[in-house]
């Protein structure tokens, strides 16, 4: 292993140790996480309140140095309250742009189900396109911009479902879930997270993150690697009990997530294995049933990866 490709594997290792010891107990959620940030993307984490979702969020800004912004979704929040809006300046005569939280690094959509259509569909355009428009005017946000966006489980009262249009727009779906025995005591021994928080030291500058993502792209993905990667989009748009299957910008995220991976392990070029470790995070929140149909995306992810071989057979 040359040097180069050991940095992005040393910078990991580093990261995840900064990492785990906030969020205890969960080191493929983290190693997902990181992934999906080094492929620009952005995460969603669907769990019940109070499993460390919140704090994540504030760890992976810490540990990259990043500006920080929360929002706390609410059935009344506006989509000015995201975006800003024109305020009149007396002692100038005239408007000036007010930025809203949405003009920051790294975003804390916290509940995002909470809020109203209207107000989640502000988010589309910025994850989309980086930009925000008001006013009449385009503007771009700062970079690198990383939306971690919470939802709480639908059934839950004053909820309300994301459409599969900002579904898409999350590279990847987590759901840390509860700690194992042996976490859940470290946490309950342990010093406050607020405290460990406030302690954390940053790892690297948005300036080294920005070059990790830049060196993500060059990538190596061989011919053969691509044909396993169409045969798990063909196995997901074949299967009967869905509506339809992976869209070919879901593909490009599963490409781009298994860049990720490889560097992250040290390599500059991608492996089945690497596709296999973020197919599921990649595709559970994009597969849904047909009408009346009770099956889960994180199920038919599960069983196409159990399905379709690395390598096509005679």
């Amino acid at each position: 292993m040359s040097a180069d490709s050991a940095a992005p594997q040393n910078l990991l290792t580093r990261i995840e140790a900064q990492l785990s010891s906030i969020i205890v107990g969960k080191p493929r959620e983290l190693r997902l996480a990181l992934t999906c940030l080094l492929a620009r993307g952005h995460l969603l984490l669907e769990d019940l309140p109070g499993v460390g979702k919140t704090t994540l969020a504030h760890a992976l800004a810490r540990a990259f140095a990043l500006d920080f912004q929360r929002v706390q979704f609410t059935v009344d929040l506006l989509p000015t309250d995201l975006t800003g809006v024109a305020v009149w300046r007396r002692e100038a005569e005239r408007f000036e742009f007010q930025p809203g939280p949405l003009f920051t690094q790294v975003l804390l959509a916290d509940e995002l189900n909470r809020g109203s259509p209207k107000t989640q569909s502000a988010l589309l355009e910025a994850m989309a396109e980086g930009q925000v428009t008001a006013d009449g005017q385009t503007r771009a946000l700062p970079t690198p911009f990383f939306v971690i966006a919470t939802q709480n489980p639908a059934e839950q009262i004053g909820t309300f479902a994301l459409p599969e249009s900002q579904l898409d727009r999350f590279l990847v779906s987590l759901s840390l879930g509860y700690p194992d025995p042996a976490a859940e005591r470290e946490l309950l021994l342990g010093r406050e997270r607020r405290e460990l928080l406030a302690d954390l030291k940053p790892v690297c500058t948005a300036a080294q993150l920005m070059a990790l993502q830049a060196a993500v792209r060059e990538v190596t993905v061989s011919d053969t690697l691509v044909d396993y990667l169409q045969r798990l989009l063909t196995a997901t748009r074949d299967d009967s009990r869905l509506r339809y299957g992976l869209s070919p910008r879901a593909g490009l995220g599963l490409m781009q997530l298994g860049r990720a991976h490889a560097l992250l392990a040290g390599r500059r070029y991608v492996m089945p294995e690497d596709l296999q470790s973020v197919f599921v995070a990649a595709s559970q929140h994009r597969l849904h049933p047909k009408a009346g149909g009770i099956v889960r995306g994180t199920q038919v992810a599960r069983e196409i990866l159990l399905k379709v071989p690395t390598v096509p057979g005679p």
